[in-house]
């Protein structure tokens, strides 16, 4: 699997654990500077979701399976990442329309409970995210999947931090930046005095 063929790693952050990278994926499919917006036309956004997929797949210990998008379904990614951009950022809007997914529940004969994703082409990756989200919500790291502080940035990343305490999605980026501005206006705010 190529990894430029991931969203997250146009910005070279590390990928989120277990299921909960397909989230981090989708939000990181936003434009950046030198690339276009992964779910602009369909063969880019089919060649990300097959890459996101084999990950998801593979940090979850779940059979890969290719799900076909047609133009009709990037509309509804987008509606979606939107809506967990705000979220993940901290400003939520009670007014957006609830995201609805499905899951299959399945009883192995061992006493194990699995599900799966339930649907066909964008129906399938919302019901992917909101089962990762659950979850996440059910493991306490949903808390951890974090937008950079940096304004103009707004990649989202997994904080590793002990303390849950990580604001920038790369610290010598990102932070190093926000750092100086405040090191300098600091500066001039004592020579004014």
């Amino acid at each position: 699997m190529g990894m430029s063929d991931l969203a997250s790693a146009r910005f070279g952050i590390a990928p989120a654990p277990a299921g909960l990278v397909l989230v981090q994926e989708l939000l990181n499919t936003v434009p950046v500077v030198s690339s276009p917006d992964l779910l602009d036309e369909p063969p880019t956004a089919q060649n990300w979701l097959d890459q996101a997929v084999a990950l998801w797949a593979e940090q979850t210990g779940t059979e890969p399976t290719r799900i076909p998008l047609g133009r009709d379904d990037l509309d509804a990614l987008r509606v979606l990442r939107s809506q967990l951009k705000r979220i993940v950022a901290g400003e939520p809007d009670v007014e957006a329309p609830a995201a609805h997914g499905a899951l299959r529940l399945a009883l192995s004969g061992d006493g194990r409970l699995t599900s799966s994703p339930d649907g066909d082409g964008a129906a399938w990756v919302v019901s992917a995210v909101l089962g990762e989200i659950y979850l996440a919500h059910q493991h306490d790291t949903w808390r951890r999947l974090k937008s950079c502080r940096n304004g103009t940035c707004g990649t989202v990343f997994f904080d590793r931090s002990r303390n849950n305490s990580g604001v920038w999605h790369d610290v010598h980026v990102c932070g190093n930046a926000a750092n100086l501005r405040a090191s300098r206006a600091r500066r001039k705010q004592r020579e004014q005095v």
